[in-house]
């Protein structure tokens, strides 16, 4: 955390509006560290001590427990233990840069438990305030190539530096030697994918409201040791790094990268948000879908309300109500008897209340489609924070535009669209993947007890939408949401 040097969600009105679902509750931290699982709840923790809870990943709360203030901590689970680290001073803080970063573990994260006791913490690496870096924002990368444990730390004040710990004491490696290995950068974090490390760093400004100017940096080694290129070959030991998120959506300033994998697939970036415009400028927690484009990180976007074709990434065919074509009159002139010189004049979509009455009543199956711009292929699509969500985002409704007909999970395993809402199988998780498709998944499957964590959205054939176990590798699992 560097220290400048001049020291629930709101209510969505209209289909055209563009903001985001954000985390509810009280999302409120600064320099969040990774967020980690302990007995079906995630936790984060940040600077000053303590951090947050969540029961779904989606509502947050304080009352995570994390002794001895300090700065900037990540946390990691390394078999049954969770190692946390942290910055003690530095960055500023107080005046100056001698910095200490310390260790210690516990059995569990949950205050509540009666296993729950941090040890006494150990520092592994320091600063001394006059040297050219600062001991501050640490971040842990468990190699799972090695099983080598490394951490990442430093920021403006000189630069980022890499030292090896222990990962069953979490004391510093005897002989180990600091490395630098980037600058103009901080709040860093390490992590590894298809044979490659990657460093995240925080460039801009902090701690200065709706005029912070953090972003988030990468460069990628094949060695944990570096060099860290960017895209375009320059080194972050030089200044480098590639974008992968900056303000948008009426946050600003989003900084200390944490990166969690909830399935094959699907994975989530966290951070915070310097100032969030619609939560008076406070500091809050972000998470957002982290896609992959040629091996570079990106924060991807969670699906706004708004009116979408739904396209299988299989075909290419679009999500539809099962009812008859209905054509549209139109005057046409043979293309080898138009006249160039006639004035031209747009046509008209067809509209719903065109069609409506030809539609049956009740259940409706649905199927897939050539997409033709028609009202049973028009899906407006709905966040409901209001009624729950995962770490991935809120809920969703999906229903025919201009209508209360909303997609339905069947018993069976099949779909169907109904005229009813607040029913098991109408609500949706729909998540960006790493590739950029999306997967949608029904919350609940009615008959089933737990929310549903195995079935999705399915292109059993070109034409033929069902639900089916979600299956990373194959385009049958795989949607695409486009705005019409």
């Amino acid at each position: 955390m560097k220290k400048n040097k001049i020291l629930i969600f709101s209510a969505l009105l209209c289909l055209c509006t563009t903001k985001a679902a954000a985390q509810v509750g009280a999302p409120y931290i600064h320099d969040p560290s990774t967020i980690a699982e302990c007995d079906g709840k995630y936790y984060t923790f940040g600077t000053g001590g303590g951090g947050l809870i969540s029961p779904d990943g989606w509502t947050w709360h304080g009352g995570a427990d994390r002794p001895g203030g300090g700065a900037a901590p990540d946390v990691l689970k390394i078999g049954d233990r969770y190692l946390c680290i942290y910055g003690a001073t530095g960055g500023g803080l107080g005046g100056g840069h001698n910095g200490r970063i310390l260790t210690m573990w516990n059995k569990t994260l949950d205050p509540k438990s009666p296993d729950f006791k941090w040890t006494e913490a150990v520092e592994v690496c320091a600063s001394d305030g006059m040297e050219d870096q600062d001991a501050i924002d640490p971040g842990l990368l468990l190699d799972p190539t090695t099983g080598r444990l490394w951490v990442s730390y430093g920021t403006y004040f000189g630069t980022i530096r890499l030292i090896e710990l222990d990962p069953k004491t979490g004391f510093r490696v005897k002989g180990n030697i600091e490395k630098d290995i980037a600058i103009d950068c901080e709040a860093t974090d390490l992590i590894f994918r298809n044979g490659w490390y990657y460093l995240l760093g925080t460039h801009g400004t902090c701690c200065d409201g709706v005029n912070s100017t953090y972003n988030i940096v990468c460069g990628r080694a094949r060695s944990v040791e570096g060099p860290y290129l960017d895209n375009v070959g320059r080194d972050m030991f030089h200044g480098g790094g590639r974008m992968v998120i900056n303000a948008g959506d009426r946050k600003a300033g989003p900084g200390h990268f944490g990166r969690t994998i909830i399935d094959e697939g699907v994975e989530v970036m966290s951070c915070h948000f310097e100032a969030d415009f619609d939560l008076s400028g406070r500091s809050t927690l972000g998470i957002r879908p982290l896609i992959w484009k040629n091996d570079w990180p990106m924060a991807g976007e969670q699906i706004k309300l708004g009116n979408y074709a739904i396209e299988s990434e299989r075909r290419g065919y679009s999500l539809e109500l099962a009812v008859d074509f209905v054509r549209m009159e139109q005057e046409r002139q043979r293309f080898w008897q138009m006249d160039p010189n006639e004035p031209v004049k747009p046509l008209a979509e067809q509209t719903l209340d065109q069609v409506i009455g030809t539609w049956p009543k009740g259940d409706i199956a649905v199927r897939c489609g050539d997409y033709m711009f028609r009202p049973h292929q028009h899906w407006t699509v709905t966040p409901v924070p209001e009624k729950g969500g995962t770490l991935t985002g809120p809920l969703y409704e999906i229903k025919i535009e201009g209508t209360n007909r909303l997609l339905t999970a069947t018993a069976d395993l099949e779909l169907t669209t109904r005229e009813s809402a607040g029913e098991e199988g109408q609500l949706w998780r729909i998540e960006q993947l790493t590739d950029g498709t999306y997967r949608i998944m029904p919350h609940t499957i009615p008959g089933q007890d737990a929310p549903n964590t195995r079935y999705c959205l399915y292109s059993a054939g070109d034409s033929t939408p069902t639900l089916a176990p979600y299956d990373f590798k194959s385009d049958n699992s795989k949607w695409n949401l486009r705005k019409h």
